[in-house]
């Protein structure tokens, strides 16, 4: 019963923001992100296009395929990815329903390419589509994926994977932020970052089962910085951190553990754990941490998207700190059981003072507020700050 008077606190709050004039997109992000997301695919529909700053009452009128299809060179590629995504609809529902709903995926896929011919497709965007077509329908499926596709999902769309490799180059630094010795031991599997692929271009689309989860997720990272779901990823890797110790370290076991993804996740305490993270080790920090260590190799702006957060393995205080660690480890050991589990208050060099973990709605509706004041003034800006 205390759940559902929560919950209905809560729906009552969303509709209080919806209805405000101006709407009040900052409590929106905040809902979205906050225990629970948005709750029903009801609220979604109406709540997911604000957070993305589409206007629903202006929205273009869906695309006939027949014209699209004909000499589309995405076309083939999109129907052989649609139709094998047969387990990304509800498992009841007829096939001639379900058959109606891919035919329809791949008219809005083609429209999106079509009316943004700087836009390249890549296997897994029809995961993140046939999200939306799930939850709020054809048409304003169109208009909220490509103001996805312009903005968060931009750099998976480029003519080459420089930059999605770039963004999956966050991965392990934030990992070391919070764990070292994982960090150290996926470096000596030298495993790499290619199992969380998937993860990252279909927002974990494609690797859960359960569509609840998958929408949960996506409330949130609508709600967020564009780099969220690489935090998440590294969230997913730190809570499994156990399993990841216990392996052989060589890079095919590592790797063939961490791309199963485990069903059960506990997804709103990892969801609550990246936002944190976000707060405390913003993108900023990092990117400075990469752009720093490449410096010595060229000082041009203009080359900066090519660099390899890789590189900053070679610093000296690095390579000290690597120091510091094995001793730490060492005493570590000594102290055995007593190492303390939470993987925010692990020790690290003083240089970082342990951060007390704030609570996410606070955290994260502060920190959306600052990095995003608006979705519009911050999309084409944001990418130049990433990629300059």
């Amino acid at each position: 019963a205390d759940f559902d008077a929560k919950k209905k606190r809560k729906v009552a709050e969303i509709f209080r923001a919806l209805n405000s004039d101006p709407t009040d997109v900052a409590a929106l992000r905040r809902m979205a992100i906050s225990e629970g997301g948005l709750l029903t695919d009801e609220i979604r529909c109406k709540v997911w296009p604000k957070l993305l700053s589409v206007n629903t009452d202006d929205l273009p009128p869906l695309p006939a395929g027949k014209e699209l299809r004909e000499d589309n060179k995405d076309y083939q590629q999109v129907l052989l990815d649609v139709r094998r995504s047969l387990r990304r609809f509800p498992p009841g529902m007829p096939d001639d329903q379900r058959e109606g709903l891919q035919e329809e995926l791949i008219d809005i896929i083609l429209h999106v390419l079509k009316r943004n011919p700087q836009l390249h497709y890549y296997q897994g965007y029809h995961d993140i589509v046939v999200t939306f077509l799930l939850v709020v329908g054809g048409r304003l499926a169109t208009a909220l994926v490509e103001k996805l596709s312009t903005h968060h999902l931009r750099d998976f769309m480029d003519p080459t994977m420089d930059n999605t490799k770039h963004i999956l180059n966050y991965l392990m630094p934030i990992i070391d932020r919070v764990n070292p010795e994982v960090h150290d031991f996926m470096q000596s599997a030298e495993v790499g970052t290619i199992f969380a692929l998937s993860w990252l271009i279909t927002w974990f689309g494609h690797v859960l089962s359960d569509f609840r989860h998958v929408v949960r997720l996506y409330d949130f990272f609508l709600a967020c910085h564009p780099l969220m779901p690489i935090y998440f990823a590294a969230v997913i890797v730190l809570h499994r951190e156990q399993e990841v110790l216990d392996c052989e370290c060589d890079m095919a076991s590592v790797h063939h553990l961490l791309s199963q993804i485990p069903q059960d996740l506990p997804y709103e305490s990892l969801i609550s754990k990246a936002g944190d993270l976000f707060v405390q080790f913003p993108p900023s920090e990092l990117t400075k941490e990469a752009a720093q260590a490449a410096q010595a190799e060229r000082t041009a702006a203009s080359t900066f998207k090519d660099f390899e957060l890789a590189s900053v393995q070679q610093r000296p205080d690095t390579v000290l700190r690597q120091r510091f660690r094995e001793r730490l480890r060492g005493k570590e050991r000594l102290r055995g059981e007593e190492r303390t589990k939470s993987i925010l208050t692990k020790p690290r060099t003083n240089r970082f003072v342990k951060l007390a973990v704030m609570g996410l709605t606070v955290a994260l509706g502060a920190a959306a507020l600052a990095v995003v004041k608006s979705a519009l003034e911050w999309a084409p800006k944001f990418e130049l700050q990433i990629f300059p």
